[in-house]
This record gives structure tokens, C-alpha cells and sequence, in this order.
């Protein structure tokens, strides 16, 4: 990059082309004083108060706005830079309230924040000659769950606003009003709490005075230390920083890490305070002997909650271990290796998951280990290691900046990845085209370029409808076919009978419309493809991500920069955890267990005997709690880790009465969840702020996370509870380290991973927080686009795989005429059991609703807030409705984190044959108006 010379307070400075004269200084260790402007936010250069001296120049230059130029001196300190440095500073100052600040050097309380400490800086103080003029103030807006609006401390700087519409894009802060009647205002002029405000706190990181603040900082804002981390909710992998007093996170801030630029979302920002719920483990729990395991008795945070101590009693550490390790061990001897299975975490580390997965493969003696993937994107991973060779995204999401247009379907990233959406509306306003293809409209449709809003089930429909229209029309990438894809005939003859006019009155979009969209993607200079579960939670979920595949093969739209193929993750380490092996079927970086070489290579590695058979998924594990006593393939025990099977299977009734039917269950958890509730024997674990370890987002980046908390109570680092319980199992572990040796978990973790991480020690991630892998050497800066040259097939190939329709397992009819779709919602994550224990967020999203359009709540006599009742063929559910005109006539949504209406006891177990993920997505239900809430309302049959 070409750089230019100018003169900065009498020395040489240089200046990078188009480089204002603010960075310029910021690099060279000079501080300008500044106010509106901040990293990130678009320079307004309103405030005035970094102005400089330009030798010539009549005026002075908002350092800012204003761009280097050759040969240009500047002074930042003249006596006529500074004196209006410290009029703007004074002359702002003097309309803030002034009760209680002390105005002492280095005063630590600074109430206006950036421009306390600059008035420190410049040795400015209050005039009373200019306070007694200051404006009439306008009252506190504390509306918000999150955030308090003291606009009395408002110096309209601005910087809100672009925040909001600029970074985040949600558009809901504006200005109203002129010269001294100008006002920040919430839409149109509502009170926040009352507004369309998502709540992710841009505004509050950007505020400069504090006018914007969390209200967890109200007051002394004052905090012992700061914490660098990640976010542990979605997929994305925002990098933070927690503030913290007291043992407390107070506060969060977004860190400017690869996958972020400082975004966070209302979930990172605000929910953080499970941690100190008053329902958190303090102490190991031991079940009392004759107590019966009632599947149907759960607690969840919106009940009063039930005695423990009627269940359980507590238990000192050794007697807990001993309890849990013993009833596996005793398991294991008496029924063999086939009884026993293992629920490891995508909500914890890298290493536990590495551990978690070696324990069960080492210890239990077979290969009956899953995960959350199972439930999430187990159809795409089975599509991709067929089709390209590896599981993981192509390119990051963020490179939709690079992209023409961006397929985005099946996914509501505004909801579920919010701050990866924010990317997404970056990238429209700036033209590209976005195709919003799902049966829901949702928050994304007024960015995109053309909505497809097809039918539930007809996925391979409209995907076949597509490629028959490249392949018709002469839209493919014949050279890229020739060098680098296996089986285009087989495709283009699949394809011939889907024509979109013979497809149209399939999926409810118009042929047209199918030829547009998939000319556009096809002539593009770079598609992308972004994708969620509603393409994979499906009977046919392989074959939505096939067809996915396919449209990315036939037009060469994979390799290069603004393309490729990306299934969006959806908790923090769903990457990470099968990355490390935390499913039955392949060892770390996804070698299969059936394979001999990588068989022989484990057994070397691990110094044991290792089962060569795929393991069990989570669907079929708690099928195979329930066979028959005499059934040698009947699981008897599990140990479960971090996960919520009795929230999170489908079909919760057949899954709790499954994990009710074991004979040792141990759970290692932060809250008694709905499965703790039928353990034999609770650990109390820790969250992600009391712990550290290393995280892979959705983007392939190894991300470090720091412990920023002690421990609670008796609680125990998740690490230290794995190897205690291997030692009772006979394994001679020993991981040596700070933190229960996680660095030597990772070294011995990144040698299983077969090179994939060679380049990405633990001293590296201390440093740099975060690499992207594949990274092969030391000096590898990581490669966020793969797939160049080749890919990880065996001929260097995509391998296509033709789709035909496949039916739902189950339509709807007469009795069940509704079609029901789960999902999560902004404010709520995976089972709830993190987020309706933060104050913030349940308070933002307290109660479960049902989510119809508008005209199915007039045909039923229903309005929003009305009480219904959901019911398929396996549970029934009552909540309250909500109108919601994105969701099609004749379906229903329902988030699936609300244990007092549980979606899952209405969803249907049947699994694609693939990647075995049961069919969340589509099932039939009948919609019921009833009179209100009722105890105990919910149940097991419709």
C-alpha cells in the first residue's frame, strides 16, 4: 500500500493512502482529543473536538474527516488547536449534569465517560458562569430491561445513531428536532423499552457520555478487571471483554476479533448473569435411594421450583465421583461395552469435548458418543464429507462483502446469528443481492433483493427447479464441470423432470421467478450459499444440502473469494466439539472409526484397544434405553455433560422416559436442567466465564477463551470432573498444567487432528486469540477460503449426488391440518437453560407463544395473547398466540427453550437415513383455542 510523508507536531509522520490525519496520529502515538468520533463508526467529524492546526490554512480541520496530504504540516497541540480543543470540551460539558463528581486529577469516577477523561486530559473544569446556563434537561428513559436513556448527558455526538443504522442496521435510533430542540429519539419518539430496539447494545458500547448505558453500569462505573474472551452462545464466535467487579461480570464489550469487529448481540452483551442464578449447583447431588425417576415432573425458570431435597441429597466430591464412575464402571462390567454411552457439550471447551469423546472411546469401550450436532447440522456435515470432503464452511460469513449475491436458506440469522446478519445488511446496502429463500418471512426481507417463501417440505423442489434452469439455459461453468466436479450427467438427467413450471405448483413460488433467482445466482460473479436447520432438520435434510452443493458445482461458485458453501452453526462450539471427535461415527477431524488406517492409527495414539464400529446417535441412544432387558444392545447407563436431551431430543416424551429407564445416569451441569432431574448423580460444573479453553466458530477460527470468575460454591472446572471420572474407570490420565493441564489437552488434541491445527499451538492462541485453520505451520496465517484448487475428496473432486423429492414422514390432515416448525428466537438459546436464567433476557422474552399468521388467528377466534393449545400425534402444549404474518397460512412457529411448553413433545422422532437427524422441522399439529393456562396442562398425548 502507498504511503505519504507529512510533518505531525514538528516530526516526520507517515500516512497510508486516504488515511486521515486522526489515524495517521493514532498510529504514531499521538492523542487527539475526539468525541464523535470511534473504530468502526464512519467519521461525522460533528463535535469539533479533535481539530488541529494546518499550516496555510484559514481554519481549523476536523483531524477526523480530513486525509493526509503530501508535504502537509500539522500541529495537534498550537495554542489555537487546543484552546478550541478545550472550548468544545467545556462548552459540552457545561449542559451535563454536575451533582456528585468531585473534580479530582485522575478522578476515577469520570460519570460522562469519554469526556470526563477528556476534560481530565485537558485540564478543563465546569464554569458556573456557563453551567447556570445549561438546558433544561429531559427525564430518564429506564423502559429497557438492559439499557437506561439519561439523555441529560447527551451531547449529540451522534454516534448512536450510526451505530445503530449504520453498523447493526436495525434503524431504530434517529435525531429529531432542530438547533437546540434536537433530540435522540427511539422510531418515533417512543419510549426504548417500547421501540423495535433488538436490544444488542451498539449504542451503549458506542455512547461516549453515558447518555446510552447498561444498567448494570449505572453509577460507579468503576470495574477491578477486564477479561478478554468469547461470547459462549451462537456459532458466530464473537471475541469480548468481560468487565468484572466484585466476582461479577457488570458489563460487556465487544472485542475487535475477526468474526465481530466489536458487534455483539443482545444474548453476548447481556446475557451473562446466569452464571449467579440462585438455582446454580453449589454442591454434588446423590439421588436418595427409592426415589422414582418422574419423567413427567420438570422445574424450569418460570415455576416456583421443586424441592430438590426431596430427590436428592448432597454429597461431598469423592463420594460423588466414586457414586458416578462406580455405577458406569459396575455397568461396564456386568453388560460390556455396548450399555454404556456419553452426551459431551458444544456449549464447552475444544478439550472437554477431546476428552469427553477419548473417555467414552477409551473408557466405555465403544464409540456411543454424540453431541448436539446430531440435532442441528448432521444432514449438511454427511452431505459435505460426501460431496467436498470436509464438513466445515468454505468461506467466512463475513465475506459476503465480496459477494454479488448471497443465497441465504433455511437460516433467520437476524434471529439466531444476529451479529452475522449485521454482515449480511452491510453487504445490501452496499448492492448485494440477497435471496431470502424459507416457508418464513422473516426479519431479513426488507434487505433482500427477491423473497422465496416456498412451501414447508418442498426444498429439493425449488433447489432441483434451479439447477434445471442453469443446466437449461447454458448458465453452468463448463470448464470448472470438466476440471473439478464427478457425476454433472447423472445430475442434469435427475434435473430434466424438474422444469420450475412443473415445479411451481410444488413449492408456491412462480416460474419465473425460480428462472430469475437462479440466473442471478449462476451469472453472479461470486454466490454465496448460506445456510441453518431449516434446510437440515429434515427427513431429506441430506438431500436439501446435496442440491445446495450442486448449485455451487454446476456455476463454479466455490474456491474464490465472495462464494462457496456455508451451513451456520448454531451453538459456540458445534464446530469445535466435531472437530474433536464428539460423535460416534469418526475420530477427531473426521476420520471414520471403520477406517482401518486411522483405526490402527488411534489404537497407536490412545496406547488401547479401540471399538472399529459406529457408535449409536443420540436419537437412537434413548431409543436403546428403552429395549428390552434381555436386549444385549440396550443402553443402560450414560453420563451426560453440558447437554439437555430431555429438552433438546424430539419427542420429549418417548426421550424423558428413555433417560427415566436407565440404570446409572450422571449429569454434569450448572443448574439442575430437566435431564438432571432424572440423574443418579449430579456434578456441579462450570460456565464459560469460570473456565479456560479454546472454541471453534462457524468460520474454522480456534478461538481462546479466558476465565474471568472464580468458581461458585463447590462447583468444579468441567476438565478437572472429566479425568476424575476416567481415573475411576482405570485410565492412567495425568494432564499437567495451569487450568487442569487444558494446554496440554489441546497439544495432544491438535496431534490427533492430523495437521489440520499444526500451525495453531496454544502459545499462538495466547497471542493472537484467534487463528483460522486449515493452518498448517507456525508462520500460517490460516486460510479462511479453501477449497482453491481442489478438494478433500479423493480425486480432489466434488462428488454430486442427485436428489429426488422425498416426502415428509408425516403431512397433515383432517385431525392434524397445521404444519409445525421449532426454532430459536433472538433472546432465547438452544434449552433455555443459560438464557431463561439471565434477568435480562427472560425478562425481554418471558413466556412461550405460538407464532400463526394472521388469518388463521381470525379463522380460529383467536387474538394475540390469546391462550391455544398445540397438539400432535405424541403431546399436547398450551401458550399464548402470536400474530406473525411471516409465518405462512396453515403453519405454526414455536421456539423450543420454554420447558413450560416444551415444542419438543409435539415433534416428530423420524430420522433422515443420512445423517440420522430426527425431522424437527416439519410435523403435523392441530391448533386449539382455549379459555387460559391450566396446571399442568402440558402432556405427552395429543
Amino acid at each position: 500500500m502507498s504511503s505519504i510523508q507529512f510533518t505531525l507536531d514538528g516530526q516526520p509522520c507517515e500516512a497510508r493512502a486516504g488515511e486521515t490525519i486522526f489515524k495517521a496520529a493514532e498510529r504514531a502515538g499521538v492523542a487527539i482529543p475526539h468525541l464523535c468520533y470511534s473504530d468502526g463508526l464512519r467519521a461525522d467529524g460533528n463535535c469539533r473536538a479533535c481539530v488541529v492546526e494546518v499550516q496555510g490554512e484559514r481554519t481549523l480541520a476536523a483531524s477526523c474527516c480530513r486525509v493526509a496530504q503530501p508535504g502537509m504540516v500539522v500541529e495537534t497541540r498550537s495554542e489555537r488547536a487546543t484552546r478550541s480543543q478545550k472550548m468544545v470540551v467545556e462548552m459540552l460539558l457545561a449542559d451535563l449534569p454536575q451533582a456528585g463528581y468531585q473534580w479530582l486529577d485522575g478522578d476515577a469516577q469520570r460519570p460522562h465517560g469519554e469526556l470526563s477523561a477528556w476534560a481530565d486530559a485537558l485540564g478543563v473544569r465546569p464554569r458556573a458562569e456557563l453551567v447556570t446556563l445549561r438546558r433544561e434537561q429531559p427525564a430518564a428513559d429506564l423502559s429497557h430491561p438492559a439499557m437506561a436513556v439519561n439523555l441529560d448527558a447527551c451531547i449529540q455526538c451522534t454516534r448512536c445513531v450510526r451505530a445503530c443504522r449504520e453498523i447493526q442496521v436495525n434503524d431504530v435510533i434517529g435525531m429529531r428536532g432542530r438547533g437546540a430542540g434536537t433530540q435522540v429519539v427511539f422510531d418515533l419518539g417512543d419510549p426504548m423499552g417500547q421501540s423495535t430496539c433488538v436490544a444488542c447494545g451498539e449504542c451503549v458500547q458506542a455512547c461516549p457520555t453515558g447518555a446510552l448505558s447498561a444498567k448494570s453500569l449505572i453509577g460507579d462505573q468503576r470495574v477491578e478487571r477486564e477479561v478478554a474472551s468469547v461470547c459462549p452462545y451462537c456459532g458466530v464466535g464473537c471475541l469480548l471483554t468481560y468487565q468484572v467487579r466484585g466476582n461479577r461480570i457488570v458489563a460487556v464489550q465487544g472485542r475487535d476479533g475477526p468474526a465481530n469487529h466489536g458487534r455483539l448481540c443482545v444474548k453476548g452483551r447481556f446475557g451473562f448473569d446466569y452464571v449467579n442464578h440462585p438455582q446454580r449447583l453449589l454442591k454434588p447431588l446423590v439421588r436418595r435411594p427409592g426415589v422414582p425417576k418422574d419423567a413427567a415432573a420438570q422445574n424450569h425458570p418460570g415455576q416456583p421450583p421443586r424441592d430438590w431435597r426431596e430427590v436428592f441429597r448432597e454429597a461431598n466430591w469423592d463420594e460423588a465421583l466414586d457414586a458416578a464412575a462406580g455405577g458406569l464402571k459396575r455397568l461396564l462390567d456386568g453388560h460390556g461395552p455396548a450399555a454404556l454411552a456419553g452426551f459431551g457439550s458444544a456449549k464447552g471447551s475444544n478439550e472437554e469435548a477431546y476428552l469427553f469423546q477419548k473417555l467414552v472411546r477409551t473408557g466405555f469401550g465403544s464409540n456411543n458418543v454424540d453431541h448436539c450436532t446430531r440435532l442441528c447440522h448432521a444432514s449438511s456435515v454427511a452431505a459435505l464429507l460426501e460431496g467436498v470432503g470436509s464438513g466445515a464452511v468454505s468461506n467466512p460469513v463475513s465475506d459476503v462483502q465480496h459477494a454479488s449475491l448471497v443465497l441465504i436458506i433455511g437460516a433467520n440469522p437476524a434471529q439466531n446469528h444476529p451479529v452475522a446478519a449485521t454482515w449480511m445488511k452491510n453487504a445490501a446496502e452496499r448492492g448485494t443481492k440477497i435471496v431470502l429463500a424459507d416457508p418464513r418471512r422473516t426479519d431479513l426481507e426488507r434487505h433482500a433483493w427477491r423473497t422465496l417463501q416456498f412451501r414447508p417440505d418442498t426444498d429439493v423442489a425449488l433447489l432441483n427447479a434451479m439447477l434445471h434452469t442453469i443446466i437449461e439455459e447454458g448458465l453452468t461453468d463448463p470448464a470448472f464441470i470438466a476440471e473439478r466436479v464427478n457425476r454433472f450427467d447423472e445430475l442434469r438427467a435427475q434435473v430434466q423432470g424438474f422444469s420450475p413450471e412443473a415445479m411451481a405448483p410444488v413449492c408456491g413460488i412462480p416460474a419465473e421467478t425460480i428462472r430469475e433467482v437462479a440466473r442471478a445466482y449462476a451469472t453472479s460473479p461470486a454466490s454465496m450459499i448460506l445456510w441453518g436447520m431449516g434446510i437440515s432438520q429434515h427427513v431429506h435434510g441430506t438431500d436439501n444440502a446435496r442440491c445446495l452443493i450442486a448449485l455451487a458445482a454446476v456455476t463454479g461458485q466455490v474456491g474464490k473469494p465472495g462464494s462457496g458453501l456455508h451451513p451456520l452453526r448454531g451453538q459456540n462450539n458445534v464446530q469445535g466439539a466435531s472437530d474433536a471427535g464428539l460423535i460416534p461415527m469418526m475420530f477427531p477431524n473426521y476420520q471414520r472409526v471403520n477406517d482401518t488406517e486411522a483405526h490402527k492409527w488411534f489404537e497407536r495414539f490412545w496406547q488401547t484397544t479401540l471399538d472399529a464400529r459406529p457408535g449409536l446417535t443420540v436419537v437412537e441412544i434413548l431409543h436403546a434405553a428403552l429395549a428390552a432387558d434381555d436386549d444385549p444392545k440396550r443402553i443402560r447407563g450414560m453420563y451426560v455433560m453440558g447437554e439437555n436431551p430431555a429438552m433438546s431430543d424430539p419427542d420429549l416424551s418417548h426421550a424423558r422416559a428413555g433417560l427415566a429407564n436407565l440404570e446409572h445416569l450422571v449429569v454434569q451441569d450448572l443448574f439442575l436442567t430437566e435431564t438432571a432431574w432424572l440423574a443418579d448423580v449430579v456434578l456441579p460444573a462450570s460456565a464459560w466465564p469460570e473456565k479456560t479453553g479454546t472454541v471453534t466458530n462457524t468460520d474454522r477460527m480456534v478461538q481462546m477463551g479466558r476465565r474471568a470468575l472464580d468458581l461458585p460454591g463447590e462447583a468444579k472446572p468441567d476438565l478437572w470432573i472429566i479425568q476424575q471420572i476416567a481415573r475411576r474407570m482405570g485410565l492412567p490420565w495425568r494432564y499437567e498444567g495451569p487450568d487442569d493441564g487444558v494446554a496440554a489437552v489441546y497439544e495432544e488434541m491438535r496431534q490427533a487432528m492430523h495437521g489440520v491445527i499444526a500451525g495453531v499451538s496454544w502459545e499462538r492462541l495466547e497471542r493472537a486469540h484467534s487463528v483460522t485453520y486449515p493452518c498448517l505451520t507456525d508462520d500460517d496465517p490460516g486460510q479462511p477460503i479453501v477449497f482453491h484448487d481442489g478438494f478433500a475428496t479423493d480425486d480432489g473432486r466434488i462428488h454430486l449426488v442427485p436428489a429426488a423429492l422425498l416426502p415428509a414422514d408425516e403431512k397433515p390432515d383432517a385431525d392434524y391440518p397445521f404444519v409445525l416448525i421449532t426454532g430459536r428466537q433472538l433472546e432465547h438459546w438452544h434449552t433455555g437453560s443459560m438464557t431463561r436464567r439471565s434477568q435480562v433476557l427472560d425478562a425481554l422474552e418471558p413466556a412461550p407463544t405460538a407464532s400463526l399468521h394472521g388469518q388463521d388467528l381470525a379463522r380460529l377466534g383467536l387474538e394475540p395473547g390469546g391462550w391455544l393449545r398445540v397438539s400432535s400425534r405424541r403431546g399436547t402444549v398450551r401458550l399464548q398466540a402470536r400474530r406473525d404474518d411471516g409465518t405462512p397460512p396453515g403453519g405454526v412457529f414455536i421456539p423450543f427453550a420454554f420447558a413450560e411448553a416444551a415444542a419438543n413433545l409435539l415433534t416428530n422422532p423420524a430420522l433422515d437415513p443420512f445423517g440420522k437427524i430426527p425431522e424437527f422441522k416439519f410435523c403435523a399439529v392441530r391448533v386449539e383455542p382455549v379459555d387460559g393456562p391450566a396446571t399442568g396442562s402440558n402432556s405427552t398425548k395429543g
